[in-house]
């Protein structure tokens, strides 16, 4: 029963670095949970914390996707996907419908704009449809556009295909995909670190975009302007140890400009499956080594070298205090747009640099 491993993971302020930290010192979730309130490095209100309204929470996540016939998969369960344990800050639960076989298997992500052209679309579907014929699992996050695209052909081709959610699994989105994602959840799976009843807020979608790219060997970038959620995953993808690959297109469209400023940076352009299956042949297994070793204690866990941020998100790091500042006002310091502030913060957050607050606040951990 993952009850306990429920429980910390609704609380508030902890998150996945903080929660893993806790279970390794203790031995067990269920330990760690006994010793919640031990903890004020963590930063929380001891007195705060209910633990049995927590538990209680969890029994009712628990029946519920008994219910609906869906796993509740924790890092210390054996079918949970091995690759996604080895990136940064891995989802302590894992909500699955459907096959966890698949967990088992070589996957690519493919991942491009809502809006796609014909070019987009078909050249989609001309990958989907071979790296699937190579066996290859494909990962997409069941959205408008490229994801519906390469979930369906790969299905419509006799493959298995991953959907990340950016909600839980009983409130698919968007809503006209439900009688794909049933489909998915027959040959592949439906997977979400959100609890069921989860609603699709904006935030939820980056940090979405990370589990997409660890489940996968690597990420395959169709078409994607320069604010698209694609380039996220891209980023994730980089910071995992996978293969990044960019489709070119024309240099008139604005698809082309994320690909195009994908492969500049050294991203590795294709144009048919076997450049992709030809670089991830040779791919290795990546994990945060260093930053684990570092994690001696709690007060020293979760945090990456500073020299490994990016620009960006030292840049909004060194914005914030020791108070709680709310996102706007992060975002008038830094002189950036709000829009862009919900990526640099999770990945602050994932790295174990900041901490969010009530009212999406958040301090310095």
């Amino acid at each position: 029963m993952p009850l306990q491993w429920i429980a910390l993971n609704s609380v508030k302020g902890l998150g996945p670095v903080k929660i893993q930290a806790l279970v390794e010192k203790y031995g067990s979730a269920a330990e760690a949970f006994e010793r919640l309130g031990d903890e004020p490095v963590l930063g929380l209100n001891p007195p705060a914390i209910n633990k049995t309204d927590l538990l209680e929470y969890a029994r009712a996540q628990v029946a519920l996707a008994e219910k609906l016939q869906i796993r509740i998969l924790t890092l210390a369960d054996a079918q949970y996907p091995s690759q996604l344990k080895e990136i940064y800050a891995p989802p302590p639960v894992l909500y699955v419908k459907g096959s966890t076989d698949v967990f088992k298997k070589h996957a690519v992500a493919i991942v491009g704009t809502r809006r796609f052209t014909e070019y987009g679309k078909n050249v989609t579907m001309s990958l989907v449809k071979d790296l699937v014929r190579k066996n290859l699992v494909i990962v997409s996050g069941l959205a408008h556009g490229i994801d519906t695209v390469a979930h369906k052909t790969c299905l419509e081709n006799g493959g298995e295909t991953i959907a990340v959610l950016g909600c839980g699994i009983d409130m698919c989105y968007p809503r006209e995909n439900l009688e794909l994602s049933e489909r998915i959840a027959k040959s592949g799976a439906l997977v979400s670190e959100f609890a069921l009843g989860t609603q699709p807020e904006n935030f939820n979608f980056p940090r979405r975009n990370r589990i997409i790219s660890g489940l996968s060997a690597g990420v395959a970038v169709i078409e994607a302007p320069i604010k698209s959620g694609s380039l996220i995953t891209a980023n994730y993808a980089l910071q995992q140890g996978r293969d990044v690959f960019a489709v070119p297109g024309s240099i008139f469209s604005p698809n082309s400009q994320g690909p195009f400023n994908l492969i500049r940076d050294g991203a590795v352009p294709i144009s048919r499956a076997a450049d992709i299956i030809e670089s991830i042949s040779q791919v290795g297994n990546f994990t945060i080594a260093a930053a684990k070793k570092s994690a001696g204690n709690l007060s020293g866990v979760a945090k990456m070298p500073l020299d490994l941020l990016s620009a960006p998100e030292r840049n909004v790091y060194d914005s914030i205090g020791e108070a709680p500042m709310r996102i706007d006002e992060i975002a008038d310091k830094t002189a950036k747009p709000l829009a862009d502030m919900f990526d640099v913060l999770l990945s602050l957050e994932l790295k174990g640099f900041i901490k969010q607050v009530s009212g999406q606040q958040y301090l310095r951990a």
